[in-house]
């Protein structure tokens, strides 16, 4: 089964190793049919602590780093 990928924007960077990532969708309102924007954040695993907050970064499922950590960032130029 394939990984989901996520893109977003790094909010916070203040963890070793760790990046907190918001991802934001639109999603149709059952009933009146309009586009609505939802956000969440995500805890990312971040190896060389490369990323500072308002990068843009895609992430990866993974196996679980820690308690909330379930994601990783994508280096796309290693």
């Amino acid at each position: 089964m394939p990984k989901r990928i996520l893109q977003g924007t790094v909010v916070s960077d203040k963890n070793d190793q760790t990046v907190v990532v918001n991802v934001q969708r639109q999603v149709m309102h059952p009933l009146y049919k309009k586009y609505i924007g939802r956000s969440k954040k995500y805890h990312a695993h971040d190896e060389k602590n490369q990323f500072k907050e308002g990068d843009t970064v895609r992430i990866q499922e993974c196996r679980p780093y820690s308690k909330l950590k379930r994601w990783e960032v994508l280096y796309d130029n290693a």
